[in-house]
Formats: structure tokens, sequence, C-alpha cells
């Protein structure tokens, strides 16, 4: 349990508060599985699932088979819809650029689909039978959406990226600051460039004037940082990368081997992969495309989906969106119970 000092998350659920201080991070397109949410939630951390580009119907069956699993609290993460309209043209331009690409794969480049990853359907699905925590990245949800929840006993995580978008998310129960250094996507309320804060450098800004409870993410893989963060003001710390190669996660075999391949020695924020800023290894797809890709999620997802998947399948990690955080040389291929431990200060 946190400190008594600590106003953690809401009095319905602050016994669901786990005995270790790490969130295992919602990874969406793979890795977080109910195995693993399972595996952490069942070690004394919180498991969380991810919903992104999933249908409700595959959302629902992921909490279904977590629970079969495990007892204790785990969490959802949604994805808030997309409220920026692309330049088409820009996108057609960018899917011109990848059409030898694809051929090359054997595949078609992508075309543009739902923007809303069919968030209302997604909700009203938890609405209706709600994990204890419930996360919500790329913004914040209406006020009566984090009312809804908080009135049946669920706690609302929002990831934020700024102190300017910590402010707008008051209501929540908890933020999750997402500092530079984290792997996958910025979790930023806009799609427009900006300039990323470090997590200690936010840690700092936002603890000075919120009593919300604040779990640290980004750049986070040992036991020394998670003390580090805890004596910073952070409750918890999120921690995504380290757990990639655990043998719950569902990650693709080529993106858990690249994470401890010598060739790549460096990650970088690019769009080139979704239309948004992710961080990722640097491989030949993302310095050869960074420059050309739009602002444009989750448009420019769907364009590169079928290429991602066929260099997937023929086993190039070259061709493939390998997210990964500052510190992802910390990965291993350890049990995600052993992990939470290893990571608990």
């Amino acid at each position: 349990m946190p400190p008594p000092s600590v106003p953690w998350i809401m009095v319905p659920v602050m016994s669901r508060w786990p005995e270790h201080p790490i969130v295992q991070a919602p990874m969406a397109g793979g890795p977080s599985t109910p195995e693993l949410a399972a595996a952490v939630s069942d070690a004394g951390g919180l498991g969380f699932l991810a919903a992104g580009y999933k249908t409700p119907e595959a959302m629902r069956a992921d909490i279904t088979a977590t629970r079969r699993l495990t007892s204790r609290p785990f969490g959802m993460n949604v994805f808030m819809p997309s409220l920026e309209e692309p330049d088409p043209s820009a996108v057609a331009a960018y899917r011109d650029r990848l059409a030898p690409e694809a051929a090359r794969l054997g595949v078609a480049p992508g075309t543009p689909a739902d923007r809303d990853d069919a968030y209302d359907a997604k909700i009203a699905d938890l609405l209706a039978d709600p994990p204890p925590f419930v996360g919500f990245t790329f913004g914040c949800p209406a006020p009566d959406v984090i009312r809804a929840f908080q009135e049946r006993g669920t706690a609302v995580v929002v990831t934020v990226t700024t102190a300017a978008e910590a402010r707008l998310a008051s209501a929540a129960d908890a933020l999750c600051l997402q500092g530079s250094e984290a792997g996958g996507h910025r979790g930023s309320f806009t799609n427009t460039s900006d300039d990323p804060v470090p997590l200690r450098a936010l840690l700092r800004e936002v603890s000075a004037f919120t009593r919300q409870p604040l779990i640290a993410a980004g750049g986070l893989a040992t036991a020394s940082h998670v003390a580090e963060v805890l004596a910073l003001g952070a409750v918890a710390a999120q921690i995504g990368t380290a757990f990639v190669r655990c043998p719950e996660s569902g990650a693709n075999p080529v993106h858990k081997a690249a994470l401890a391949d010598p060739r790549f020695t460096s990650t970088a924020l690019t769009r080139a992969f979704s239309g948004r800023p992710a961080r990722g290894l640097v491989n030949r797809f993302l310095t050869e495309h960074s420059a050309h890709a739009p602002a444009a999620y989750p448009d420019v997802h769907y364009v590169t989906s079928p290429l991602r998947r066929a260099a997937a399948a023929q086993g190039d990690p070259e061709g493939l969106n390998l997210w990964a955080g500052e510190s992802y040389r910390q990965a291993t291929e350890t049990p995600a119970a052993v992990l939470v431990a290893r990571l608990t200060p």
C-alpha cells in the first residue's frame, strides 16, 4: 500500500492498489496480453491491457481472459479518438512513396479507415462491466465519462505529456506522466509538433501544482530508476519496454530479438509508422521515411499496417516499428513476476 500521506485514487479502490509500485504499461498492438497483465498483478504490481486497435469484442475477451487468470486488480487502456483532420493529399503522397517498399514485401499499402478506434462502443462496454482501473491515452475523456467510471468504483488514469495537459485532466483519479524517454507513442492530447519534456522535469513541474497521484513513465527499467521517481513524488513507475521480452508478452519475436540486437544502437521519435510521434529503435524504415511522414494519425497507421505485418512475417526488423524506450538494453527474457520483484526498490 502507498504511504498514508499519499492521496491515492479514491476511497472505493484504495484497497485495490498493488503491493509494489510497479505498473505494467498498456502496449497496444500485441505486447499487452492477459497472461502478462495477470502475471504482473499476481506478482504484486498492476497489470494493464490495451484496447487500442482492437474491436470492442476483442477488448472484452481480454478482460474475461484476465479475470480467469487472476483475482487481482488490473486495468484497461483506451485510445481517445483522433480529432484532427488530416491532409488527404499528404497521406496519399506518403502512400505513393511507400509503394516500392510495399512491392518489395509483396503487399500493397493500406487505405485509411475509421479514425475513432470504436471509442463509444468501448466506453459503453467498459461501463457495463469495468475493471478496477481504466486508462486513457491521446486525450482526456469528457467529465461525464470520468464520473461514470468513478461512480462504478473504477479509478480513471489519464496519460499526460505536459503540465498543460495535466491541468486539463484534473478530474482524473491519477495521472500517468509520460516523459520524452518513453517507448512507443507519445500520449499527447494533440498531434502537433511539440518539445518533448523529460520525465524528471515533468514530475517536478506537475507535482508543484497537483495532489493527484502521479505515475511516472519513460525510460524506467531498473529498481534504481523506480526509487528515483518515487523520491521525486511519484506513487508508482509505469514500465513498458522492460516487459516486452517477457515470455508472457505478445510482442512479435522480431521485435523481442531486436531489443537485444547489437545492430540497433539508438532510439528516435518518428511519425513514419503511424503518423503520430512514437519512440522506436532506429532502423532503415525509420531513417528513410521519417522526414516524409505527415502528422496524420491513424491514417498513416492504416497505410503502413500491411507493410509492418509483412516485415514481421518475413523476419525483417528493418521494416518494422520496433517501439522502445531509451533504456531498452535493460529488457531481458525474464518472467514477468521475476521482473516485478527486480524492479521493486
